[in-house]
């Protein structure tokens, strides 16, 4: 054989092996990049993840394995939420007689989220002082996405509670509860309000007895100093040395004011309403 001819194959055959060489290196990098977009299509979104925090506004889809009462469940990993923004009367804790409407509202909830896909939207906070998860909870309701919090307002199981920094849609259920208590529903028809427990409208009222302030609410007359509203609107509005203050319940010290209505202290049922009365919000609230 020739020399250039020996060259010429030579040449030839390096080339098929460069040619082979491509063709492997491209079909395993096919493969690596299919694996990764298997892996990437596979794996959890941020959103959908269930441990670590969580951004305000994202969602999480999770699962509902128990209801405690009327606005606190557990999740299927044993996580707990607190549903922000609203409060059913009491029902498990052992300081404190059971609520009027309380067990309503421990089924109402039961019914509208045990054993159901749920999703969770986070306003500011992570938890509350008990560790539990702060939520807004969302469940697929007669075909559409139903907020559980506002539902419950709305309905008349739940109150509209604000807590601060988490009041994203309290406006939403400010109003939810206005409709709610004009309409009588729920609590509002069945049960007299007073700052500690929502009493039943056909518990025995007997004047002058206090060994039972959760469950007793006597209807005050007007002028009468109360703790307690006889209209059902919870807002006090009191005046002091610093000028005309309304509390919100929840607040420092709504528990300890009391309203003296023949000295121009009034009860509000919503808060735009004390302050077109010329009452400013508690520092505390």
């Amino acid at each position: 054989m020739s020399r250039p001819t020996f060259l010429l194959m030579a040449s030839l055959f390096a080339f098929g092996i460069l040619l082979v060489g491509i063709g492997i290196g491209t079909l395993v990098s096919s493969r690596s990049i299919k694996k990764i977009n298997q892996e990437l299509t596979s794996s959890p979104s941020p959103s959908a993840t269930v441990s670590g925090e969580i951004a305000s506004g994202q969602i999480e889809r999770t699962m509902v394995k128990r209801v405690i009462d009327g606005d606190t469940i557990e999740l299927s990993d044993g996580r707990k939420v607190r549903y922000i923004g609203i409060d059913t009367p009491e029902t498990v804790d052992p300081r404190r007689p059971v609520g009027c409407f309380g067990k309503e509202a421990s089924e109402k909830n039961r019914e509208l989220v045990l054993n159901k896909p749920v999703e969770l939207e986070k306003d500011i906070s992570e938890t509350d002082k008990y560790q539990r998860l702060l939520r807004y909870v969302y469940v697929e309701l007669e075909g559409k996405e139903t907020m559980v919090n506002q539902y419950l307002v709305e309905t008349g199981f739940a109150t509209s509670d604000t807590f601060p920094p988490d009041v994203k849609y309290q406006e939403k259920f400010r109003q939810a509860e206005t409709e709610a208590r004009n309409k009588n529903l729920g609590l509002w028809g069945s049960c007299r309000l007073n700052s500690s427990s929502p009493v039943s409208v056909t518990s025995p009222v007997v004047k002058g007895v206090t060994s039972l302030p959760a469950l007793i609410a006597p209807v005050p007359t007007v002028g009468q100093t109360t703790s307690v509203s006889e209209t059902g609107c919870l807002i006090k509005g009191n005046i002091s040395s610093t000028g005309k203050i309304y509390h919100l319940p929840g607040c420092g010290s709504y528990d300890k004011t009391v309203i003296d209505e023949s000295s121009g202290e009034h009860w509000f049922c919503s808060e735009e309403e004390a302050q077109k009365a010329g009452w400013r919000k508690a520092k505390n609230c």
